[in-house]
């Protein structure tokens, strides 16, 4: 599950995700704030606690960002089981991209975010008030992350990453880590420029960028993230490295004891609790295929972003 309007230009954990909502009340409550309102409210326990919310004292905004056609229905159980342990109602806020997530985050529009690690950097990088605390781990025994694929058409006589000079290549978008932070990096290894020496097209999602290289027109190379690679017939892989692992985060803001409670309840959770929390969906395929767990992570985590930026100088850094 392995990616700012207004500001220049993912996170695929994941994956690597305007912002549409629907507002949704919490069952029972009998006040609300209107948005940016400090609360008192703090989760099941009604416990009074002050704190800032995205929307309201009932509600959680949680924001990512759609890799794919189906990032919201493989993120639906973990939203479901965010509300089974604060017990909140949790708003699904999907940005229209990277940039309008890092926007939201920075304006305080959401609660609770899935970044990539690079949309993380960039919406710290400008001011966001955020705290990674976990990372998704994809499969069982591995660790937190997924792999930034390079490819081609299977029936292409490209072979290596230096074949891809003067291609049309595809990327996600300038702020995806694995669709163009990773790639910008390696194709910098094998004395390629990124900006000058390929002809950049940017597809807006993992999806699009591993269908538009398959067809080889359009693209005739490019990068995307595994899952949307293993997903997409008539691609061959050429190279991959391991990306690391999509932060979640909370918001500063919110009160100090829901935060703990979502940090707690979160921080270590596997697809099992999740299952046997009652979690509708938790069995489905769309999730199994992306979520394994959750492990801790914090800031310096993401330190190695930091150093590609300046590897890369990749302009989105310094958004």
């Amino acid at each position: 599950m392995h990616a700012k309007k207004g500001l220049p230009m993912k996170i695929s954990v994941r994956i690597a995700l305007g912002v549409a909502t629907a507002a949704v009340l919490l069952a029972g409550a009998t006040a609300c704030s209107s948005d940016s309102d400090s609360s008192t409210s703090s989760g099941a326990s009604g416990a009074a606690s002050t704190g800032k919310f995205a929307k309201d004292s009932g509600t959680l905004v949680f924001g990512v960002v759609p890799d794919t056609a189906s990032t919201q229905q493989n993120y639906q159980p973990l939203q479901d089981y965010i509300a089974k342990i604060t017990g909140l109602k949790v708003e699904y806020r999907e940005s229209s991209d990277y940039a309008a997530l890092i926007e939201a985050s920075v304006s305080g529009k959401v609660d609770i975010a899935s970044f990539s690690g690079f949309t993380y950097v960039t919406a710290k990088n400008n001011g966001a008030k955020i705290t990674p605390f976990a990372s998704i781990i994809t499969k069982q025994g591995q660790e937190p992350g997924y792999y930034s694929e390079a490819i081609a058409p299977a029936n292409s006589s490209i072979s290596k990453i230096e074949d891809f000079k003067g291609k049309k290549v595809c990327f996600v978008s300038q702020t995806s880590t694995s669709g163009y932070l990773y790639p910008s990096y390696n194709l910098l290894k094998a004395g390629i420029d990124p900006t000058k020496d390929v002809t950049p097209v940017f597809a807006g999602k993992h999806d699009a960028s591993a269908l538009k290289v398959s067809q080889g027109s359009e693209c005739e190379a490019g990068f995307a993230e595994d899952v949307a690679v293993e997903a997409q017939p008539g691609l061959k892989v050429i190279s991959k490295t391991f990306v690391i692992g999509a932060p979640m985060t909370v918001s500063d803001g919110l009160p100090a004891d829901l935060k703990q409670k979502i940090v707690s309840g979160l921080q270590n959770v596997t697809i099992d609790q999740i299952k046997a929390a009652g979690v509708a969906n938790a069995d489905s395929d769309n999730f199994k295929k992306t979520f394994y767990a959750l492990a801790p992570v914090d800031d310096s985590k993401f330190d190695v972003i930091r150093d590609l930026c300046k590897q890369t100088k990749a302009a989105a850094c310094n958004g």
